[in-house]
Formats: C-alpha cells, sequence, structure tokens
C-alpha cells in the first residue's frame, strides 16, 4: 500500500491526497506551520491519519526549542498544540493526538513543576518524537484488528448477493481506507484483510461530492490493490440498493459520540436512511480513538463548514452563477438508531447504544 505519513528523520514525509488520482506527490513537512496547512488543505485527511499528522506537527513546532525550563517548554507545546487543533474541527483523533503528545511530555519532565537541567527538555522532546513514531505502528496494529473484527462480521451475512463476480458485495462512501490512516484503513480493512486470505470482494465506490474523495482516493487505492470496483455517482446509491447489489454498507466516521451517534463525511446519513428503508447492514468502522466521551450525542459534534468554491466550481470550471448562496458542511451525523454496529480495534458494538459504547470503552 502507498504509505500515508512517515519520519524521515527530518521531516513529516505526507502524501498529498489533493494531488491524486493524477499524480503522486509527497511532501515534506518541517514546522508545524506546514502541517496546519496540510491538515486544513487535506493534503492529509482521514481522522487516523488527520490524528498521527498532527502529532508530528507538535514535534515540529518544539523540536528547536533550546530553552533550560521545563516550564517554558510545556508552554511552547500547548502554544504550538492550540494552534494545530484550529487546523479541522470534527475530526476527534487531531485533538485525542495533540492531548496524547502533551501528556507524554509532562510525564517525561515529571508533574513536580520544577525546572530541571536542559538535558530533560531533550529528553521530552525525544519521547514526542518516539511517540508520533509509535503512534504510525500502533495504527497498523489497530486497523489489522478493525479489519479482522469486520470480516467477521461480514462472513455473518446470510444469504449474500453474487450478482456481481461471485463475490461479496460492499458499499463505501468517502474514503476509509489506507490513505486515510496509516495502514490497512478502517471501513475498508475488513476487505484487505480478506482479500489477503483470498476472499473475494467487490466495492461498489460513491464518488462522495463535492471533493471526490470516492473517485479520486477510494477507487485509486482500490486498483492499486488489485480489489474490483465499480464507481458510482452519489445520486446512484439509492438505485444500487434497490436492485439488492449490495450486502453490506462500510464507511468511517471523523467523530462517534458517546450514545453511537457518528459525524462522516456529508453524504453518509443519506447511505445510512437507504440501507436502512433496503434491509442493508450499515457499519462504521473505526479506532476507539475516534470515540469521544465526552460529545455525549451526535447534536453536539462540531461540524466543519468548508469554501463554497468546492461546489461552486469543478476544478478550475465554474458550475454555478457567481454570488450563489452556498451551505458547504463537509460532515453529517448518522444516528445510532441508522447504524448495525460499530466495528473497532477491541470489538464490535451492536445494538449501538451508550451501554454498549460505554461497555467497550472500558475494555482494557
Amino acid at each position: 500500500m502507498l504509505e500515508t505519513i512517515t519520519w524521515t528523520g527530518s521531516a513529516a514525509r505526507l502524501l498529498d491526497q489533493t494531488k491524486l488520482p493524477g499524480e503522486t506527490v509527497y511532501v515534506d513537512i518541517t514546522d508545524e506551520r506546514q502541517m496546519h496547512d496540510a491538515i486544513r488543505r487535506l493534503v492529509v485527511r482521514g481522522a487516523p491519519a488527520i490524528g498521527i499528522a498532527a502529532a508530528f506537527g507538535a514535534y515540529l513546532g518544539v523540536r528547536t526549542f533550546n530553552g533550560e525550563d521545563a516550564r517554558e517548554f510545556t508552554a511552547k507545546l500547548k502554544q504550538v498544540c492550540d494552534y494545530l487543533a484550529t487546523s479541522r474541527p470534527t475530526a476527534v483523533n487531531l485533538f485525542w493526538a495533540l492531548d496524547r503528545i502533551q501528556r507524554v511530555a509532562r510525564e517525561t519532565i515529571g508533574a513536580t513543576g520544577a525546572s530541571p537541567p536542559c538535558h530533560v527538555v531533550r529528553d521530552a522532546q525525544d519521547a514526542i518524537l518516539d511517540e508520533c513514531i509509535a503512534m504510525i505502528e500502533e495504527d497498523h496494529r489497530v486497523n489489522r484488528a478493525i479489519g479482522e473484527h469486520g470480516l467477521a462480521l461480514l462472513d455473518s451475512i446470510q444469504n449474500p448477493k453474487s450478482q456481481i463476480q461471485n463475490s461479496l458485495n460492499v458499499l463505501t462512501h468517502c474514503n476509509a481506507g489506507g490513505l486515510a490512516t496509516a495502514g490497512y484503513g478502517t471501513a475498508l480493512a475488513p476487505v484487505y484483510v480478506g482479500h489477503e486470505q483470498g476472499r473475494r470482494f467487490h466495492v461498489f465506490v460513491d464518488e462522495t461530492r463535492p471533493l471526490m474523495q470516492g473517485s479520486r482516493i477510494t477507487a485509486f487505492e482500490l486498483r492499486a490493490n488489485h480489489v474490483p470496483a465499480t464507481l458510482i455517482c452519489d445520486t446512484m446509491t439509492a438505485s444500487v440498493l434497490s436492485q439488492g447489489k449490495v450486502d453490506a454498507c462500510i464507511v468511517g466516521a471523523d467523530r462517534i459520540a458517546a450514545n453511537g451517534d457518528a459525524a462522516n463525511k456529508i453524504g453518509t446519513l443519506g447511505v445510512a436512511i437507504l440501507a436502512r428503508h433496503f434491509g442493508v447492514p450499515f457499519y462504521v468502522a473505526a479506532p476507539t480513538s475516534t470515540i469521544d466521551p465526552a460529545t455525549k450525542t451526535g447534536a453536539q459534534i462540531p461540524i466543519e463548514e468548508r469554501d463554497a468554491r468546492e461546489v461552486t466550481s469543478f476544478g478550475d470550471r465554474e458550475t454555478a452563477p457567481q454570488g450563489m448562496d452556498v451551505y458547504n458542511p463537509a460532515f453529517d451525523v448518522t444516528p445510532a438508531a441508522l447504524i448495525t454496529a460499530i466495528i473497532t480495534e477491541k470489538g464490535v458494538v451492536s445494538p449501538v447504544n451508550e451501554e454498549n459504547v460505554g461497555r467497550l470503552m472500558a475494555k482494557q
């Protein structure tokens, strides 16, 4: 698989996903300002990948700190993390990762609040970098576990359809594959794990307007990984489901509330409603870091609104009258009642409700 984010020894190297599928371009990020811009512009995207990128951004923002005062270092780290937290509001992994980095620094320096010798500050810098690199490896393990749990769930589907290539047919929206993480992905992890084991899958890929993450990114990576797939317009989803061509819908998430409501790319709610109407299981796949116990319901999830030009143009071509009012939320929220199961590295939540989500989060 293509590597979404790596550490070169001096920079965080990102696959520039704004260039896909036409170009495969990597960019080296060397400070927190560049990382903020990369996250905001969707050079890196997908909740797990955003979290890892933000962690590296925090390190890059303090690696040149030369002072000896641990308090000053901690204050500088908080300043950098607060800045990076403004890049995108919905993906909770961003905040989770920044909190984790600050906790590692505090634990390294010590809880006394004293000003230790300068080597302790260097130790904290080293610990932050080590944690960033560990997050990449952890992401691989977590995604693999999501894939295994999800594959078992897909194997349990009764009477799968066989109209297309005698395969298990799944539909996904936006991109929650390897390019949204550091490894296997979330929604596509069961497909990749099953593909490795010789299972046959076919994926219907929603194009995902307005930024076309489905057609530009999901279709691109499925072809690169030799998984059969069919691209459809968002407006074709109802027709495909009504024809009985889909065994299950699987999507990712950018934030899951304590009650199981899930925020994902705009258009996901419509897929969930259609899946319920046509009797197709609708699964959300995400690491437990995407579950936000502090957010009680989906109504409390902040929804990012993006530039109107994403809607009024297609590439360099204007597709709407100048001055047209535009509403461009990047995400919508699917109620827990429409989600058949949430698939995580710790296991599967079903039925989806606050009690079962809490029970999952309590697992070690």
